[in-house]
């Protein structure tokens, strides 16, 4: 048995102390995890194949600071077999293959399988992935794949279907207030209710940026004491960000709320996507399509509002033009509402692409004359003039 070196050890520790609060705060056992109980709760799944060590292939998505690498390293604790570590973002094809061969000499030597986690997989190749499939089927390896993007789109089909796929959740306002109660014992600091209620609330989905922000509270605090004030200061120097699947979703929730009428929520969607550094211009671009797509001709103000709204964006600039985007975000939230220019327009499309069409008349002749065509335009005409439709 080998003499433990003590320097090294040494210099563990000493990283160890210095590493972020966040780091410091992963939990070491499954009781441990905060906001994920559908999979790690008594009885959840996840927890029963860790527990029982008869884990297979898994690939854990969610977004940032939900505990996908904690998950892992929970793994590599409670498994007896052997762990190896690779992150897609510096591994190549050469260092799965060393991995691999490590696991088959492990397995060969002394039957003892391993567990290979690679972190953030969605920036593995289509061949770094493909070089862990023929391992992952005959079970030389068991694959912990972490990735914050959708599995469906960004792991190759070979190796998702081999694969079970567990989902994490944003954490809770709940569980994130837990979680800084648990830090704030651990830093031996005092904080007041109404500064962990603030950043569990500006923080919730994401415990690192949380615990971050509590970390940058304690250090501007006062003897060791955190108020409301430090918690605010610290949340100011944090960024929002929209995920890929956010950005989807949040701009969907945007048009959803002003085609409901809800001027409130719809600048609420707004000032999240302002806040996470959404270009606005894309934002000008979408309430451009909203106001022909879906008030139309019920209000055709609302397309002159809106395209005035981004020629003052691109005069203006930020942050002045949050208020623009707003003023048109509120004008389309409380306009009437027409589908008629919709409704024309792709029922026109689908003549076209039917077949139903043939040559253009001669200029001499009125346009109504297309009805021997069997293109009865003056139905159109009459449906983009009904605003009940």
């Amino acid at each position: 048995m080998e003499e433990p070196d003590l320097f090294t050890e040494s210099t563990e520790k000493r990283i160890a102390a210095r590493a972020p609060l966040a780091a410091r705060m992963r939990p070491t056992s499954l009781d441990e995890v905060v906001g994920q109980d559908h999979l790690v709760g008594a009885g959840a799944p996840l927890r029963k194949l860790i527990e029982s060590d008869r884990l297979s292939s898994i690939i854990v998505w969610g977004p940032p600071g939900t505990g996908k690498t904690t998950l892992a390293e929970l793994v590599a604790t409670a498994t007896k077999r052997g762990f190896e570590r690779l992150s897609a973002v510096t591994a190549g094809v050469k260092d799965i293959r060393e991995v691999i061969e490590i696991a088959k000499q492990r397995l060969t030597i002394g039957n003892n399988g391993t567990v290979v986690f690679v972190d953030e997989i969605h920036r593995f190749s289509t061949t770094q992935q493909d070089a862990l499939l023929h391992a992952v089927e005959s079970g030389v390896i068991t694959l912990v794949g972490a990735t914050t993007e959708n599995p469906a789109f960004s792991v190759n089909p070979a190796l998702r279907s081999r694969s079970s796929v567990f989902a994490l959740k944003p954490v809770d306002e709940q569980a994130v207030s837990t979680l800084l109660q648990r830090a704030a014992v651990v830093e031996e600091v005092a904080v007041d209710d109404n500064a962990i209620a603030l950043i569990a609330r500006r923080c919730t989905g994401d415990a690192r940026q949380a615990l971050t922000a509590l970390e940058v509270a304690i250090a501007l605090s006062t003897n060791r004491h955190v108020t409301e004030k430090e918690a605010t200061t610290a949340l100011n120097t944090s960024v929002s960000r929209l995920g890929k699947d956010d950005h989807y979703d949040v701009i969907s929730a945007f048009i959803k709320s002003m085609r409901a009428g809800e001027a409130d929520i719809a600048v609420h969607w707004l000032a999240r996507m302002l806040e996470a550094g959404e270009d606005p211009r894309f934002i000008a671009r979408r309430m451009m399509i909203f106001a022909s797509e879906d008030i139309g001709l019920a209000d055709s103000q609302s397309l002159l509002v809106a395209v005035a709204a981004s020629e003052a964006l691109d005069r203006v600039g930020l942050p002045e033009a949050q208020l623009i985007l707003a003023h048109a975000a509120i004008h389309l939230s409380r306009a009437p509402r027409s589908r008629a220019v919709t409704n024309a327009i792709f029922g026109a499309l689908a003549d076209v692409r039917e077949g139903r069409t043939g040559q253009a008349p001669p200029t001499t002749v009125e346009p109504p004359s297309f009805r021997p065509l069997g293109f009865d335009v003056p139905r159109y005409y009459r449906e983009a003039h009904d605003d009940s439709l």
